[in-house]
């Protein structure tokens, strides 16, 4: 199996010894949509990139550092029946973004899916964060969307379908969490107002927005006392799993989902 590197600048066309085997693919996935699913080679990205793989769609799983990771697990898509292939790019790099969009047309025939997973988290009191911790959650979760988004707006066949990844947190507006919150609200306000720039052509943008989901990156740092606390919240009394956020994105790429348009759908088990 290969993997595809779209991240750095002199490859922002993709080398012609890394460009895939496009003869055969578009016939291989003819009639089928074809979903890229940023940072989605662990945690919920890896569930949502299963889950649409299992409901029929070719994914592209997008990846940033770990190569041998994301080959595993689209090794695991494919034992499965289900059609992937891994891609390299950093979401912040603009130039990247473009290139991973062009490796997916390539492979693929085209883009109907976007889903905007990719995102980092660092807490910290606002007067404590520092320039660095700002401008690396600023660049990937604020300005990685809105280059996908960017893109998406470009590319995306009629008919498609963008989910962008918030945090219920928008609304919660628990301390610690200032800098990820806002990047996160600045998502979900892209995501209304393109919902209606992409006014005819039959596509819908939403967004998603997790509670306290039992994931690495929420359970990173916190004592067992803590994720607790957080699981009792709401009240069905437990963390979200990575499943269960797969399962709102599912129902907003498929059938079912058409009808809902420029909203954010926040999936915490009713804590609020």
């Amino acid at each position: 199996m290969r993997d595809y590197q779209a991240t750095e600048k002199r490859h922002c066309h993709v080398r012609r010894s890394e460009r895939p085997q496009t003869k055969g693919k578009a016939d291989m996935t003819q009639g089928r949509k074809v979903a890229i699913v940023t940072g989605s080679s662990r945690g919920i990205g890896a569930a949502i990139a299963t889950r649409l793989a299992k409901d029929g769609l070719a994914v592209v799983v997008n990846y940033a550092g770990n190569a041998d990771q994301a080959e595993d697990f689209v090794a695991k898509i494919r034992q499965t029946g289900g059609e992937a292939l891994p891609v390299k790019a950093d979401v912040s790099d603009a130039t990247a973004v473009t290139a991973l969009f062009d490796v997916t047309e390539k492979a693929f025939g085209g883009v109907d899916v976007l889903v905007n997973n990719a995102g980092i988290m660092t807490l910290g009191r606002i007067a404590d964060v520092d320039d660095a911790a700002f401008t690396r959650q600023v660049d990937i979760n604020l300005r990685g969307t809105f280059n996908t988004l960017r893109e998406a707006g470009k590319r995306l066949r009629v008919g498609g379908r963008i989910v962008n990844l918030s945090t219920s947190v928008v609304g919660l507006k628990f301390e610690n969490y200032g800098v990820y919150a806002a990047t996160k609200a600045a998502v979900e306000t892209l995501t209304a107002v393109m919902a209606k720039e992409l006014r005819g052509r039959n596509t819908t943008v939403n967004a998603v927005a997790p509670g306290p989901t039992g994931t690495e990156l929420f359970l990173h740092g916190k004592s067992p006392e803590l994720i607790e606390k957080l699981s009792k919240m709401n009240p069905l009394e437990r963390l979200g799993t990575p499943d269960d956020i797969a399962a709102a994105v599912a129902f907003l790429v498929g059938p079912d989902g058409a009808w809902i348009n420029g909203q954010t759908l926040r999936a915490n088990g009713g804590m609020v």
